[in-house]
């Protein structure tokens, strides 16, 4: 884990493959990432990955580290920039150095940084189910606010559970693996409501556009004849099924809403939601310490978890399959959610060791976002075109918004690529 000032050669082997743990279901359940990818076979010393891109501008070009590797602990030499890393002052050092701790000169402890990141997470949740509650009222039930306060307490419950994940091994396992589960299943519940709704939103919006007046232009006079034609008659068809479509969408995502909004009612109203609340409460208050001589000295210090949490993000990144395989694949989708699930991980554990959120990481993470919300809505338009007994337009027009929603998948991939800061090999093993 880097500072935002500072610069990353670590290149995963892309033969390393990705944790075989999934995510539970929902939307924003807490990831469950799966055990360490082992190192790769990499090249030599000398010899970057295969499928390695060439390094943005500002990053250091000298030989990357040992693939497979954990990053450089504290007091190793880094690469990094003048007046940072080990060497204290002067220009920086050339060595080997690893994605993770380069520079960081303090020693992160479970009581020094997890515990009061912890109880302010918990203050967080509870303080966004207090306004929740209030939010909640007939007067103002189903506003702004009461939104607002379900996103607040759904970040909160994911920080709690992603640092649970991260840092088990400081914490009591078992207290830590049950409350972690608990909020798993409680951020999956908050979190359907306000994806159907926003899912919604985006398919109606791609219809109204993909239906609009505006034609594209043709180059030449002929071909500009044929092709206003053309698109003249799949204009007239599209428009005559997309308000169809938009219709049977609403009809489906706002069934699919109001149950969401149902279930997610009555599981803050039951016992098992109040236990959840109840052991957050006592979080806010104390946080449960690992007992034996062995959890005792993993709680000394969180630079491995944390490291460990950043190497599982940089070899799924490295195992995302090529910009050049072809046509869309839907088959593909599961390794860039994985990808979107260690991200969030990784963020977390950042803000618990270095006290702050990466900025290099903003952008990637946004893109990883929009891949998920296309994925789904194009499987929303396909679920759709597989009503029974719907007119041909309206099966042409969610045709179009599937295949649209799957330019938006690629255009996703593609911009995770452009910002992504790590010099990784984003190639399939």
């Amino acid at each position: 884990m880097r500072r935002p000032d500072q610069q990353t050669t670590t290149r995963p082997a892309p033969e390393a493959t990705l944790g075989n743990g999934t995510g539970p279901a929902g939307p924003d359940a807490a990831p469950v990432a799966g055990p360490a990818a082992q190192p790769g076979a990499g090249a030599g010393p000398d010899t970057p990955p295969a499928g390695a891109r060439p390094a943005k501008p500002g990053e250091p070009s000298g030989p990357p580290a040992a693939t497979g590797t954990p990053a450089a602990r504290p007091g190793t030499t880094g690469t990094g920039t003048t007046g940072t890393g080990s060497a204290g002052t002067g220009p920086a050092g050339t060595g080997s150095a690893g994605a993770g701790f380069t520079g960081f000169t303090g020693e992160p402890t479970a009581e020094g940084a997890l515990a009061p990141y912890l109880r302010g997470q918990a203050a967080e949740f509870l303080r966004s189910l207090r306004l929740h509650h209030e939010y909640s009222a007939p007067a103002d039930a189903g506003g702004h606010g009461a939104a607002e306060a379900a996103r607040a307490l759904r970040r909160a419950a994911r920080r709690i559970g992603g640092s649970l994940h991260t840092f088990r091994a400081a914490l009591d396992p078992h207290w830590a693996d049950q409350l972690r589960g608990e909020l798993a299943w409680l951020t999956g519940i908050l979190a359907r409501e306000h994806a159907y709704a926003n899912r919604l939103a985006r398919l109606v919006d791609a219809l109204h556009l993909l239906s609009g007046p505006t034609l594209p232009a043709a180059r030449g006079a002929r071909a500009a004849g044929e092709a206003a034609g053309a698109d003249a008659q799949g204009r007239a068809a599209l428009g005559v099924g997309a308000a169809r479509a938009a219709a049977l969408l609403e009809r489906r995502l706002t069934l699919a809403r109001t149950r969401s909004h149902s279930a997610a009612l009555q599981a803050l109203g039951s016992s098992r939601f109040h236990a959840i609340a109840d052991a957050v409460a006592l979080l806010a208050s104390e946080v449960p310490a690992p007992s034996g001589h062995a959890g005792r000295a993993a709680a000394a210090s969180l630079l491995e978890p944390a490291e460990l949490a950043e190497q599982r993000l940089l070899t799924a990144v490295a195992a995302l399959p090529p910009d050049d395989t072809g046509p869309y694949n839907e088959a593909q989708d599961a390794a860039w959610h994985q990808a979107r699930l260690l991200l969030r991980l990784h963020r977390y554990a950042h803000e618990v060791v270095l006290g702050g959120a990466d900025p290099g990481l903003t952008a990637p993470g946004h893109a990883l976002d929009l891949h998920r919300d296309a994925v789904e809505a194009a499987g929303a338009a396909a679920a759709a075109a597989r009503t029974p007994r719907i007119a041909p337009a309206t099966a042409y027009a969610l045709g179009v918004l599937h295949a649209d929603q799957r330019h938006g998948v690629e255009s996703a991939r593609a911009a995770f690529r452009e910002t992504w800061p790590y010099a990784t090999a984003l190639a399939a093993p």
